[in-house]
């Protein structure tokens, strides 16, 4: 048993038992992590004298350095470490250089928390949602891929494996990967719930217990971090693109929301129909009004729509249901605490923080004004016409991201959730690449279109 044991991760540590562990595990370098507009992970690496200065929020960052953070003239801001996040990184606990982290939030100069901050930012929707009474629980499941790498160290697309959905070895070579990537997350406080080979060939998923909205964000940010780390250190590539190979399933990031209330699930009501409370149905009547709008966060870049297409369970289709996993959202049958809505659409490139900030908006704005959602669609929307859809008035999804991001402009409850800092930030940043991949002449149209005379 390694000496990351002797975390407890349940609860918050004292600046006096980080010293402690930090002194008794030989800790040299400790990484303060922070995640950018885009969802990537950065970091600054202190050695671990430096602790104290960390942990009394002294430690500067050069916020011009940061895409979408600051300019030049106003740059100076300041990491403040979340303790309750403190962890030893397992992976490198038997290299004579042992480390450690932090998640940060990043502060201006002042000491307010920065507005382009995306942990701030949901910091700030959730403190909205306390006023009101409500703490939003999130169960992610996020599902990537893992490829060989080419002669050069580059990663391609070909895999050891040809399993499928829920494959077992020798079959699913990925099985003895993914049992070190859970060993990992469980020795850095995860409760894992399971793992498994999914549909496509290559791709897997490893699913963890729930969390506040918070955690949550955290969590996604520390799975990534961890399923890249081993993947690289077992000389393969792991990659959270939604959609890598041309004609089988993409990734997906579904997120199972519920809202609890004193302790209680408000989405469960015995005595209703489905057991499901007038929390439960406004909350996905909000998701369901709000959500083309959002889709350029949970969905951001070009190729998430590559994955958002009919024909490869994707849920493009604008409905919910209790059972049918052609809709969009999806009430899954265990009831009581573990009450709860799945959105289906996220993938896991969207940043997570700002994502979970506007799916709490959506689902805030249908619980405070009542939106009640249309009647569950129990038939399989795959197999209905356009003209059937339309009838139903089953509405769809954003095709593309621009279409997305024009969507986003147009919504209100959306743009403020996100705030006017982070919005203007990413809009400049989709627009770019809208207008670089609009420019770009693939090898598929080189192929089809060279030889028109």
């Amino acid at each position: 048993m390694s000496k990351t044991s002797i975390i407890d991760h349940k609860k918050a540590l004292t600046k006096e038992e980080i010293r402690k562990i930090v002194k008794e595990n030989n800790i040299e370098f400790i990484k303060l992590e922070f995640c950018d507009i885009n969802g990537t992970m950065k970091n600054l690496s202190i050695p671990a004298e430096q602790l104290d200065n960390a942990m009394n929020n002294e430690i500067m960052l050069d916020g011009s350095s940061i895409k979408g953070f600051r300019s030049i003239e106003t740059s100076d801001m300041y990491f403040y470490p979340d303790l309750k996040t403190f962890a030893i990184l397992p992976w490198r606990s038997d290299e004579e250089v042992k480390v450690a982290r932090f998640i940060c939030d990043i502060h201006n100069a002042d000491g307010t928390p920065f507005e382009g901050c995306p942990r701030c930012n949901l910091k700030k929707m959730i403190a909205k949602a306390e006023k009101l009474g409500y703490t939003m629980n999130v169960g992610p499941e996020a599902e990537f891929f893992i490829f060989k790498k080419d002669e050069n160290g580059k990663p391609s697309l070909k895999t050891d494996d040809e399993a499928g959905y829920y494959d077992a070895a020798p079959s699913d070579k990925g099985e003895n990967l993914r049992r070190i990537m859970v060993k990992t997350l469980k020795e850095m406080g995860f409760e894992v719930e399971a793992s498994h080979h999914e549909v496509a060939r290559g791709q897997h998923e490893i699913d963890f217990k729930y969390a506040d909205a918070l955690t949550t964000a955290d969590n996604i940010m520390t799975f990534k971090y961890v399923v890249s780390a081993i993947a690289e250190q077992n000389d393969v590539c792991a990659t959270f693109m939604p959609k890598p190979i041309f004609g089988i399933n993409g990734s997906g990031m579904h997120c199972n929301v519920s809202l609890f209330k004193n302790g209680k699930n408000l989405f469960y009501a015995p005595d209703r129909t489905y057991q499901l409370s007038r929390e439960a149905l406004y909350s996905i009547g909000g998701l369901l009004k709000h959500v083309k709008s959002f889709t350029a966060i949970t969905n951001p870049i070009i190729n998430s729509y590559k994955r958002l297409v009919p024909g490869y369970e994707a849920p493009v289709y604008l409905a919910w249901s209790l059972a049918n996993r052609s809709a969009l959202i999806r009430v899954p049958a265990k009831r009581g605490e573990a009450t709860r809505i799945e959105l289906r659409s996220p993938d896991p490139s969207c940043n997570p923080y700002l994502a979970l900030t506007v799916i709490l908006g959506a689902i805030l704005d249908g619980v405070e004004n009542k939106i009640e959602p249309p009647l569950q669609v129990e038939e399989n929307i795959y197999s209905m016409t356009k003209k059937e859809r339309k009838r139903a008035k089953i509405d769809s999804l954003p095709a593309s991201l621009e279409e997305a991001v024009e969507l986003l402009e147009k919504n209100d409850i959306i743009k403020d959730a996100l705030g006017e800092h982070i919005l203007n930030e990413f809009l400049a940043t989709k627009e770019k690449e809208c207008d670089t991949f609009r420019t770009y002449v693939t090898p598929l149209e080189v192929q089809m279109y060279m030889h028109i005379n």
